[in-house]
């Protein structure tokens, strides 16, 4: 089944350039951001779009850049639009997501705002299981390794796009797993452009795996100097922000 993924932001962390690294999936007419960070509301606005256009809202790993805008998602949605959208969790990052990224702000006890649920419509999910989160739309998140200690997560997409959120260099799981069991078409792949590899997986990195994979490999999360790289990634392809990408049969 095939799909379209619109980049809102494809920059690092610390870009100012690019916004974050988020993207809008949509399947059938179903519309889902893949993580949201504090740049998604205004990129989303420069795309004509508010948070009740969209249908759910998938969470990655607990960083600002990946869940700093949920704060203002879920203000706007209980207050100004009076709906849920379905809020999609990784069920080990779900009680942290509450405690340690959002409470703060978010609890209010007078009007009984007390948890996620009062504000999305909270859907768990487990590491190694599809889920089909719409009609021609499943999803399996797994484990990778981002930051020791802390609970990161990568996506198949319909069996056919592995999309890496922020993981290190595991060429293993590139060529094994994505590549030789699970036969993805497409990868996408945060890169850091330059200094020594210790979150994220460098351009340097992803030029080793063999050339043969290199245009299967579409980069993103990069710095704002990505312009200055691209003829240094062969055939790997630079994401671009808020361009339209098909992928799928």
């Amino acid at each position: 089944m095939s799909f379209q993924i619109q980049m809102i932001g494809t920059g690092s962390a610390f870009a100012k350039k690019y916004y974050n690294t988020n993207a809008l999936l949509i399947s059938n007419e179903f519309k889902l951001l893949i993580d949201c960070g504090f740049t998604a509301s205004k990129s989303l606005y420069e795309l004509g779009l508010g948070f009740d256009q969209i249908d759910g809202i998938l969470i990655t790993h607990i960083h600002a850049d990946h869940v700093g805008g949920l704060e203002e998602a879920a203000f706007r949605l209980y207050y100004k639009y009076r709906k849920k959208i379905k809020l999609f969790v990784p069920a080990l990052l779900a009680h942290k997501l509450w405690e340690n990224t959002l409470r703060g702000g978010l609890e209010n006890a007078g009007e009984n705002l007390t948890s996620l649920s009062d504000f999305f419509d909270l859907i768990l999910l487990e590491e190694g299981v599809k889920s089909m989160l719409h009609d021609g739309l499943s999803i399996e998140i797994i484990e990778t390794t981002h930051i020791p200690t802390k609970t990161s997560y990568s996506l198949f997409i319909n069996d056919s796009v592995f999309y890496s959120a922020d993981i290190q260099f595991i060429p293993g799981l590139l060529l094994d797993e994505v590549l030789g069991k699970r036969k993805c078409s497409y990868i996408l792949h945060d890169c850091q452009l330059k200094g020594p590899a210790i979150v994220h997986a460098t351009l340097e990195q992803l030029l080793t795996l063999p050339t043969e994979v290199h245009s299967k490999i579409y980069l993103m999360h990069y710095e704002d100097e990505m312009e200055n790289y691209i003829d240094r990634a062969g055939q790997m392809t630079f994401l671009k922000q808020h361009e339209v990408y098909s992928f799928g049969t």
